[in-house]
């Protein structure tokens, strides 16, 4: 079974960001990928999220982004160690609290759901980062110690962008740090391929697409990857394993770390029924009320008892077969989770049913990011992403910084498990890593994902273009 494993956190906040600014910003710098997530102040319109023009999707989330704000930034730098076993990490963590300087809406629903997991609102106000959204208002974003600094660096770092359902988080990224988000998708993904030359990955679409995990959402793909990749190392398999190191923070630095512990998946003692609509989706109404268990260690077991009892079947019935008898097909036939981009609603009434008590009404702001379908549900895990299973067992481990931390893994991970279509022209290029995965971002609903890619049909915003001039100190 996969072992514990503790993860420090540093915490960014006013006080320490001058501080911490050079360890950071090396920490980029040096990166071989560089994950991010955020936790936000609220979304607005669920519904207008769930639009069938991707078009709509996108003016509702520019809305979003335009009157909403980042409340907490995570920051997972993974560096490639090349002196060390094959796809041996270094990581470095950081969760920084921002406040931003101009009026946003924050939506009750955000607030609740965050305070349950640990947010402090009081520290948020008290030293938050501050920053203002749009256009540069303070000088150039190219002096001083300051997020939009921050992210300035991480433009000029060139380094491969990981996010879990990322579109949301791009479109507060680039308002909040960047510049004002253009009216058109299609300027919107010109600027993003020009902004990350080395690529953008969702884990959201390469756990849904290429892994066809049970279920894709942050913390089952995390656990569900990390317990693939301990059973590898401790069965002796030859090939590589991803290997996690972290830095030993001493002295004054420690008074900054927060350690994060990832339990050990193990079963648990007892018989205890796991909630479906939790199971799927990673969200459930009940929350913590929920009198089914949450647990997402028990959810990955189970799923994967279910996995090998297809197995199981379809052995007996090949065999019957080669006997000369007969077996109905639906004897064996697989019951998966609901595919989230393939969900019907005539199809899934039966699921509806199951659920009614998640579905009533909007659920609060939690780690699906919103409600109204079961699409839709788990698509926004990531705005906020934690499960009430962690704070059951894990009491206030939801933070961006370890979410970041999380999402990082499953792309290491799915690295050693995705073949590769091209031959690595350097040994530590991740570009080249997941070819079927790059500048692809999930969508929710969708049987094809959004490619980032800069169309013949599109051209690059003005502010976009002023912003590359600044960062690369040329004329794109």
């Amino acid at each position: 079974m996969a072992s514990s494993l503790v993860v420090p956190v540093i915490d960014v906040q006013s006080d320490n960001f001058k501080e911490l600014w050079p360890a950071m910003v090396v920490a980029i710098k040096t990166s071989s990928f560089v994950a991010l997530d955020t936790e936000l102040s609220g979304l607005g319109n669920r519904k207008s999220l769930l639009a069938e023009s991707i078009e709509d999707r996108y003016k509702a989330i520019c809305h979003a982004a335009r009157s909403r704000s980042i409340l907490s930034l995570g920051i997972a730098c993974y560096k490639k160690l090349n002196d060390k076993a094959a796809e041996t990490y270094l990581v470095q963590v950081y969760n920084l609290t921002l406040l931003c300087s101009e009026e946003y809406i924050i939506e009750p629903q955000s607030v609740q759901f965050l305070v349950q997991h640990g947010f402090d609102f009081n520290k948020q106000y008290a030293h938050g980062i501050p920053y203002c959204k749009g256009n540069n208002k303070e000088g150039s974003d190219n002096r001083g110690v300051h997020i939009r600094a921050l992210f300035t660096e991480l433009l000029r770092a060139r380094k491969p962008l990981v996010l879990h359902n990322g579109l949301i988080d791009m479109a507060f990224l680039y308002q909040s740090f960047y510049a004002h988000l253009p009216e058109r998708l299609g300027t919107f993904t010109a600027d993003l391929s020009e902004m990350f030359p080395a690529g953008i990955y969702d884990t959201k679409y390469v756990t849904e697409f290429e892994l066809r995990l049970p279920a894709s959402y942050l913390e089952y793909a995390y656990k569900k990857c990390k317990l693939d990749n301990s059973r590898s190392l401790t069965s002796g398999k030859t090939g590589p394993h991803v290997h996690i190191e972290f830095c030993q923070y001493t002295g004054h630095m420690s008074t900054y770390v927060d350690y994060k512990e990832c339990l050990a998946v193990v079963s648990p003692k007892g018989r205890t029924d796991i909630c479906e609509c939790f199971s799927a989706f990673g969200w459930c109404r009940n929350g913590s009320q929920c009198p089914l268990s949450h647990d997402t260690n028990q959810i990955v077991l189970q799923d994967e008892k279910v996995k090998e009892d297809k197995r199981k079947k379809r052995k007996r019935h090949r065999e019957k077969k080669k006997g000369g008898g007969q077996e109905s097909e639906a004897s064996f036939a697989p019951e998966k989770k609901i595919c989230h981009m393939e969900v019907d609603q005539e199809e899934t009434a039966d699921v509806h049913q199951k659920t009614a008590l998640c579905t009533e009404n909007e659920p609060p702001m939690d780690n699906e990011r919103g409600n109204l379908t079961t699409d839709r549900r788990e698509e926004l895990n990531d705005l906020s992403t934690g499960t009430e299973a962690q704070k059951k067992i894990e009491t206030g481990t939801h933070r961006a910084g370890f979410d970041a931390f999380m999402t990082g893994y499953i792309f290491a991970h799915s690295c050693i498990l995705i073949k590769k279509d091209v031959v690595e022209a350097v040994a530590h290029d991740e570009q080249t890593r997941l070819p079927t995965c790059l500048n692809k971002v999930y969508l929710s609903g969708k049987a094809t994902p959004l490619n980032v890619v800069k169309s013949t049909f599109s051209k690059s915003s003005k502010a976009h273009v002023q912003k590359m001039e600044m960062v690369w100190g040329r004329r794109m």
